[in-house]
């Protein structure tokens, strides 16, 4: 098959990415989608509103297949984190506007990611790339307490483990075998673990002009180091302490790592003696941020998104940025530990407060629910606007004095009705 009039490559647009196929079509482009991993070939409807679909990771291999299909490609765009490699390489290959192809890896792979900071000057925590579990104590122990190991691709958290001592490595490593896109887990970062204030970061870029749209701290419930930083994030505003430095950093970083359209979400924390990278994509942040702006903001991120990646400049570069509103998050844990959802006790009630946009279940009753590790074990979180912090923040707190997240340990009976029902 193919199709004649302008496509976009749009690649993994599914979930938060699903979107972009919408802007594409509003724009008058056909859709041409390329999907990077099985498991996002997998869900239900994936190439639902795709002219064409294409199913690969490799550049030269989606190259020849856009190019078979004579597809007459205008720009290649980044719908989640895992399609942003193939994005910027496929771009380049095809003469399209993009990032820079030669970091593309390193917008991308956490040890490519530190490698390139350090050449750049970027501060960054000290680590060490082990390709084996038990090369992990001995990184730590050479690093220093505390630490954190993290998986090099992947996303979402998934498999990060903090160890603040010793002891606590001791009594395991990281156990899981693989990523959030069901692939093997083949390498992992090592790193000192900073102690600090936590933000994401997110610009917007148009031929190396860089815009702020926002910054968000995550806050936590105490001061244990943590491994999963979504608890209560708050949208920082334009008076916050730490947001010139921030924003300062970030610049750099974004002109370090050759990202010079499109957006960009970056996460950093802020010590005494300076601030440190985490990391940093080139894609829209993946959290309840986008849907804010456009509820609240009248941003339309994803058909800006697409003017950068056409080498246009979209208006919201023209000035700064400004909410009529401040936005948050509130994400409640299954502290009980592994077990069968009993329920989400107080989420219509939180649904209906004021000022909540919308809350999302991520497990149903009778369904197994891990302890919340990381984005996919998530059972329950709330987006919130208010009309400053302190309006926010009460808000995330009368979700979390009625929202809580019972479970109950799997029995024989359990196992014996799901065999029952497969068969």
């Amino acid at each position: 098959m193919t199709i004649s009039s302008p496509a976009l490559v749009l690649v993994d647009p599914v979930r938060q990415g699903r979107p972009f196929k919408d802007a594409a079509r509003d724009l008058g482009f056909s859709v041409v989608s390329l999907y990077t991993h099985d498991y996002l070939a997998s869900l239900d409807g994936h190439a639902d509103g795709d002219d064409l679909s294409f199913y690969t990771a490799d550049p030269e291999e989606a190259l020849h297949l856009v190019s078979a299909a004579g597809v007459d490609a205008r720009a290649v765009v980044p719908c989640l984190e895992a399609g942003v490699y193939l994005t910027d390489v496929l771009a380049h290959l095809l003469g399209l506007p993009g990032n820079d192809h030669t970091l593309a890896m390193a917008r991308r792979n956490k040890a490519a990611m530190r490698a390139h900071a350090a050449r750049a000057g970027v501060r960054i925590p000290e680590f060490r790339l082990v390709t084996s579990a038990d090369d992990i104590v001995a990184a730590a122990h050479e690093i220093g307490f505390p630490v954190i190991v993290k998986p090099t691709l992947g996303a979402g958290s998934q498999g990060v483990r903090v160890y603040s001592t010793p002891a606590d490595l001791e009594k395991g490593q990281p156990q899981v075998t693989h990523d959030v896109y069901r692939e093997p887990v083949r390498e992992w970062l090592v790193e000192r673990y900073v102690r600090g204030r936590e933000f994401a970061v997110n610009f917007f870029s148009a031929d190396g002009e860089h815009r702020l749209v926002d910054l968000w701290e995550y806050l936590r419930p105490d001061d244990a180091d943590y491994d999963f930083p979504l608890w209560d994030i708050v949208q920082a505003g334009p008076d916050h302490p730490d947001r010139s430095r921030v924003e300062e950093y970030v610049r750099g970083v974004l002109d370090a790592f050759g990202i010079r359209r499109g957006p960009s979400h970056t996460e950093v924390k802020c010590t005494a003696d300076g601030v440190y990278l985490i990391e940093v994509g080139a894609r829209l942040s993946g959290g309840p941020a986008v849907d804010l702006w456009m509820a609240h903001g009248g941003l339309r991120p994803f058909h800006d998104t697409i003017a950068c990646y056409l080498g246009r400049r979209p208006a919201l570069l023209d000035g700064p940025v400004e909410f009529p509103a401040r936005f948050g998050s509130s994400v409640v844990h299954n502290e009980q530990g592994p077990g069968l959802l009993v329920a989400v006790h107080g989420a219509e009630e939180a649904a209906g407060l004021p000022g909540v946009d919308s809350v999302e279940l991520g497990y149903a009753p009778g369904e197994h629910v891990p302890a919340t590790h990381d984005n996919i074990s998530i059972p329950f979180s709330a987006a919130v606007h208010g009309s400053d912090t302190d309006s926010v923040l009460a808000t995330l707190a009368a979700i979390r004095s009625l929202v809580r997240v019972e479970t109950r340990p799997a029995t024989p009976d359990d196992a014996a009705g799901t065999s029952a029902a497969l068969t």
